[in-house]
């Protein structure tokens, strides 16, 4: 089954313990559509300025990732710069510029169908609730979100999680959404709200799932040297939401697995500055932490 991915695609500067770069290409529909490219084809949707190089473009196109959803318009690319404390846990984040994805509204292309499992990546609600209206999908759908839009656009983003069937976002946005502290009651407060399934993503300390059916807890790859935690949580969905496009009917064995994978794509990108590391995981290294967090859990 195809995997739709709407999100952004974007030059990010970072400054990281004692380095930076500058313009490296970031956004959640990046890291999102490479990792699930990994596993299922993936339709991706976004919107670019004309300083964004045809080289990006012939990077996803050489992973199988169909871009004709990817509209150039005039103007520049959406930018990003945040700087990460001494120990990575936290950013501030120094500049935003939306221009060209300020007034993204995507052009649905022919190859996507409302079959197509959806990925709505981290965006403004109101644009995720104009999307979901107009490719009316009806097989699995998940999304994003984060503190701006919980505290920005809450009533559209719970109007949102009465349609849907993942919401992932972070321990601080679950206990900002909800007003609970404990995880397992903020959890069961989202999916009263309309999700079925809430994964809250731990960052170093992996994630938690939870559903009517079971409740699973995402052990984190041991990463010896983490350079740059940037994009590991679009990542992570892309890994998880790319894997179940495998299926066709998908078994609580199959959301286990599909979150060690995403834990495990977020592995590698946090081992380097943007997706370098991400780009270079073959099967072979996939398979070997697959086994390596196997092993690990095992008692």
């Amino acid at each position: 089954m195809n995997l739709t991915i709407i999100g952004s695609l974007a030059f990010d500067t970072v400054h990281a313990k004692d380095a930076s770069r500058r313009r490296i290409l970031g956004g959640s529909g990046t890291y999102a559509s490479i990792s699930a490219s990994a596993f299922s084809k993936v339709n991706l949707i976004s919107v670019v300025g004309e300083d964004f190089d045809r080289r990006y473009i012939e990077l996803f196109e050489t992973r199988g990732i169909n871009t004709s959803g990817v509209e150039v318009k005039k103007g520049k690319t959406f930018t990003w710069e945040a700087r990460y404390d001494k120990d990575l846990c936290h950013r501030k984040t120094l500049a935003v510029s939306l221009n060209v994805f300020e007034t993204f509204r995507p052009i649905i292309p022919k190859c996507v169908s409302s079959d197509d499992n959806l990925f709505l990546a981290n965006i403004d609600p109101d644009l995720q609730d104009w999307i979901f209206r107009a490719m009316k999908p009806s097989k699995l759908i998940a999304c994003d979100t984060m503190d701006v839009w919980i505290n920005n656009k809450r009533g559209t983003l719970l109007k949102l999680l009465k349609k849907i069937h993942i919401l992932l976002l972070n321990d601080e946005e679950a206990r900002l959404l909800t007003g609970e502290h404990n995880l397992i009651e903020a959890a069961s407060a989202i999916r009263k709200l309309g999700t079925k399934m809430v994964v809250i993503k731990k960052g170093e300390h992996g994630a938690l799932f939870f559903s009517p059916g079971f409740s699973f807890v995402v052990p984190p790859y041991l990463v010896k040297s983490v350079i740059d935690p940037t994009g590991a949580g679009d990542t992570f969905a892309g890994g998880m939401l790319g894997y179940l496009s495998r299926k066709n009917k998908i078994t609580d064995t199959d959301l286990r697995r599909s979150l060690i994978y995403g834990s495990i794509f977020g592995s590698f990108t946090v081992e380097s500055f943007g997706v370098d590391a991400l780009l270079k995981a073959g099967p072979t290294d996939i398979g070997k932490r697959y086994k390596t967090l196997k092993a690990l859990t095992l008692f």
